[in-house]
């Protein structure tokens, strides 16, 4: 097994690409068949597969998330770090902290317009730690 730990700067709520970090730590774990796991350990980022090809997909689903989890909702108790704390854990808790995906042929074996982000959900930019293992 391959393990590579890596900070990533968000500049704020948005995503992040990941897929280019990814398929270099699978060419240096020379893994030609296999799968890669992707782990970020925060509770205010998440991790997504989606469509690569036309940035508007992503503003659609921040649009939606904005709606589905609304900043500084009065319901919300926990808001020690601003009206953004809250939401951002229970988008967390709504996507996902980890990613599973194929290698092939030394490759992210991810569909033709699939792409691996970091979803920050934050307001302000963070440094996100994300942990990438390769068997």
């Amino acid at each position: 097994m391959y393990r590579r730990d890596l900070v990533v700067r968000t500049r704020g709520r948005s995503f992040t690409e990941l897929t280019p970090l990814v398929s270099e730590v699978i060419a240096a774990a020379q893994v030609q068949e296999g799968m890669c796991h992707v782990f970020v350990p925060h509770t205010s980022a998440s991790l997504l597969f989606g469509e690569n090809a036309d940035p508007s997909v992503r503003g659609d689903l921040e649009r939606f998330m904005e709606r589905l989890v609304p900043d500084g909702d009065p319901a919300y108790e926990h808001d020690a770090e601003g009206p953004d704390d809250m939401p951002a854990h229970i988008r967390t808790v709504l996507t996902q902290s980890s990613a599973m995906l194929p290698v092939s042929r030394g490759r992210p074996g991810l569909g033709t317009w699939q792409g691996l982000y970091l979803w920050e959900h934050r307001h302000a930019p963070h440094e996100r730690h994300v942990v990438i293992s390769v068997w």
